[in-house]
């Protein structure tokens, strides 16, 4: 998850099965060196800055977590790299917790449909938390991440394909009110 931030699924899949063959543990990710994980995820934006945290929160887990990766969000969070989004989505995948990881996509989705309006993720976040029923949360935010990246798209939103467009509270939809029907 640390690699992924700002960069393409496409440069992280392409880096990561060299990089987790050549260190399968956060012991032997530590000792390969910043220079050595460089190379191995130059594919991936920030390169430089991620192979440097990705060392140090490796030697973090080793140190600290026994090898393990921590299980609270707090725990997480105090690793170099991880901030909240990140911590939801090991939380979420990971470790089968009911988080909601809030990522561009999930923030415009959020607050073009009006379900969770705010100014930063951790409102929407919060909101998300409060009006997604139980049983769904374990997938939303996949759910609302693969709506934002194919329908709900930034520029040019596909809202003539959106099965909530009638419910979607976004006044620069290009579909308006149209009957379910016609979806």
């Amino acid at each position: 998850m640390v690699l992924s931030a700002q960069a393409t699924d496409a440069g992280v899949n392409k880096a990561t099965p060299a990089l987790f063959a050549a260190a399968d543990t956060p012991e032997r990710m530590a000792t390969l060196g910043e220079e050595r994980v460089q190379g191995l995820i130059k594919t991936i934006g920030l390169f430089r800055t991620k192979a440097k945290n990705l060392i140090a929160l490796s030697r973090k887990i080793a140190d600290e977590h026994g090898g393990e990766v921590p299980r609270t969000r707090e725990a997480l969070e105090a690793l170099p790299g991880v901030g909240r989004k990140t911590a939801n989505v090991v939380l979420n995948v990971a470790f089968g917790e009911a988080t909601i990881a809030v990522d561009t996509h999930i923030f415009r989705v959020g607050n073009r449909t009006g379900m969770a309006t705010g100014k930063t993720p951790l409102e929407v976040e919060l909101k998300l938390d409060r009006v997604v029923p139980a049983k769904y949360k374990h997938h939303a935010h996949h759910w609302l991440i693969l709506h934002g990246r194919y329908v709900c798209l930034a520029r040019r939103p596909l809202c003539e394909r959106c099965l909530i467009a009638d419910l979607c509270k976004w006044p620069g939809k290009t579909v308006v009110n149209r009957p379910a029907s016609e979806h």
